[in-house]
């Protein structure tokens, strides 16, 4: 058992910056018109509440926003059908979110080539016509405006594109047309309406630091009026393949966050973007759709690790996905399969869930901060905090922290101790699929027993405040399992009850 010890003032403000909430990820914009996938995500938002939400194939053609027809001349004309993306935006909006558009893929008709990525198909060609395009996207965002309200759509941030310097999602990782395409693009939309937010380049990994620079000074010569800067943030190795699934190992977080500041660096090194917003539009541990370490208790404590710092250098950080409709490699088989989402099909919340529900209720102000824990204090003296244990690999290690909290001159009433634990005895339903037999096909007394076993473990007691020279301290353990986070909440309690009840007596 590692013990380690941490005095909290109180007092003193630590620096935390919880953007938790602002975006979640999801796949492909037109999986919005299936009920699994709104029930998944109604659950998210009833117990997290993003803000935003991101996905791929706004311009797919499973969205049938782009047509094309000859008339009698035998002239090729453009026209729009906007069917399926009302449904999918009023189903947005119906959970409180709204969109962080990415503009892409390219539709077929409108692709310069066949190459396409995924198994649903999108289209990763520069487009055929670039007046085409340009059209296409000002009639997307003045419908949406039309619906709307343009004071409302006007708000939603828009991105360009999705991974370019990858050449699986832009033809050749062409860098110099992925430039053409921004300048042409954001004129598009800023002739619209000056007031739209829009930002790029959206890449991830291969050759970062030559993007970002080679994007800014792009931006930069042709004087072109970015509002902010994107990428994406994975942290795991190459996955090894074996069956449908890819296993891969964790990286030292300090390496991925070493690269975040980077990014960071380069943006402040140009004077006229020193500050410039960072949204990380994609984050998460592996970056394959088959990752049984998703599913896990392990990730749950390295992602809170990860949120309690991304916030540092970044404005956002979207975790994808918040579901597991999803099919880049197709239909998965099974409910547990590695899947990016929070929330398995099934509606069966993972581990990681609740990293995302405890962070969410990090509000107030920060008074500690460190590799393992997070603490906050709101305005009415109580205290909330996360803890964890991170590791890369298993190692058994089990963690106990000591906390003594300052909670100034305070009476000597005692406090409420409340935690929920989440860890691989307490909430840990991929245990409990394996131990069914790892059944592909649930019957729902199955799904019911997963989604219960999917719950946190809540636990209370009460801490006597002890006096330290004049002023009241808390003084409790959390011993916290390996691959464990633990959310608490410490408040005053103000003693009522009943005429005649004894709580001692009743145990008697």
């Amino acid at each position: 058992m590692e013990h380690k010890e941490y005095l909290v003032t109180g007092e003193e403000q630590k620096g935390f910056h919880n953007h938790v909430d602002y975006c979640i990820g999801t796949g492909r914009m037109g999986l919005a018109l299936q009920k699994e996938y709104m029930e998944q995500l109604a659950l998210v938002q009833k117990e997290i509440g993003f803000s935003h939400i991101r996905g791929h194939g706004l311009f797919s053609d499973d969205m049938g926003i782009y047509r094309e027809y000859t008339d009698e001349n035998g002239t090729v004309h453009a026209e729009y059908c906007f069917t399926y993306l009302d449904l999918v935006m009023d189903s947005y909006r119906s959970v409180g979110l709204k969109p962080f558009l990415e503009l892409g893929f390219m539709p077929e008709k409108l692709a310069s080539g066949d190459q396409t990525v995924f198994y649903w198909k999108g289209h990763v060609t520069p487009p055929k016509s670039y007046d085409g395009w340009y059209d296409m996207v000002q009639a997307t965002l003045r419908h949406l405006m039309e619906r709307y309200g343009a004071d409302e759509v006007v708000t939603w941030p828009l991105e360009v594109w999705n991974e370019p310097n990858l050449p699986g999602f832009w033809k050749d990782a062409d860098m110099e047309e992925y430039f053409v395409l921004f300048e042409r693009t954001l004129k598009a939309v800023k002739e619209v309406d000056i007031r739209f937010r829009v930002g790029g380049p959206a890449i991830c990994g291969v050759e970062d630091e030559k993007w970002i620079r080679c994007f800014l000074e792009f931006c930069r010569e042709k004087q072109l009026p970015l509002d902010f800067v994107t990428r994406h943030h994975y942290t795991t190795e190459v996955p090894q393949t074996e069956g449908h699934y890819g296993y891969t190992i964790l990286r030292d977080p300090e390496t991925g966050f070493e690269n975040l500041q980077t990014t960071r660096d380069i943006v402040d090194s140009f004077e006229e973007y020193r500050g410039m917003e960072i949204h990380i539009t994609e984050f998460n541990t592996s970056y394959v759709p088959n990752c049984p370490l998703h599913d896990t208790n392990q990730n749950a404590a390295y992602i809170a690790q990860q949120l309690s710092r991304l916030g540092d250098v970044n404005e956002s950080y979207s975790y994808w996905t918040f579901g597991d409709i999803f099919e880049e490699f197709g239909v998965p088989f099974a409910p547990f399969h590695g899947g990016f989402g929070l929330v398995a099909n099934g509606c069966i919340p993972k581990p990681t869930f609740w990293t995302f529900r405890f962070f969410k209720q990090l509000t107030g102000t920060c008074v500690h901060r460190s590799e393992d824990a997070v603490i906050t204090r709101q305005e009415d003296g109580s205290f909330r905090g996360v803890v964890w244990n991170s590791s890369c690999r298993r190692t058994g290690r089990k963690l106990e922290l000591s906390f003594q909290i300052s909670c100034g001159n305070a009476e000597d009433r005692p406090y409420f101790l409340l935690t929920e634990t989440v860890d691989e005895n307490t909430c840990n339903p991929l245990k409990l699929w394996h131990d069914m037999g790892e059944t592909t096909h649930l019957m729902q007394e199955q799904k019911s027993l997963l989604q219960e076993a999917a719950k946190p473990a809540i636990a209370s007691r009460r801490v006597d405040v002890a006096q330290v020279e004049g002023k009241g301290v808390l003084k409790f353990l959390l011993p916290v399992e390996e691959y464990g986070v633990i959310y608490f909440e410490l408040k005053p309690i103000c003693e009522g009850g009943d005429r005649g009840y004894d709580y001692d007596r009743v145990l008697g």
